[in-house]
């Protein structure tokens, strides 16, 4: 992804709007990605490794981590009037 183009959007709920999963400390965290398809599993991997690693440091455990990853199709993007399938991104998504 080019380093211009990240779109990042923090949503913090209350905790009476989203309440804690069975097992779960107060800290749990849910983090979604929407995002191209096409990366590989050990690309994945490595993502939800860093993601762990870099929330265990503020005292998020593994086990209170939900990791979430949805990849609509190409056709499914629409980016300057067409579908994102149709056009050269700039970056390769087979990482």
């Amino acid at each position: 992804m080019p380093e211009d183009d990240k779109q990042i959007r923090y949503i913090e709920h209350k905790l009476e709007h989203c309440p804690i999963p069975p097992g779960k400390t107060e800290n749990y965290t849910f983090v979604e990605f929407l995002l191209f398809p096409g990366r590989t599993l050990e690309a994945k991997r490595k993502l939800y490794q860093g993601i762990v690693a870099r929330l265990g440091r503020l005292g998020i455990q593994a086990s209170d981590i939900l990791i979430v990853l949805i990849e609509p199709t190409l056709e499914n993007w629409g980016l300057r009037g067409q579908p994102a399938s149709e056009l050269d991104l700039g970056f390769r998504l087979d990482v």
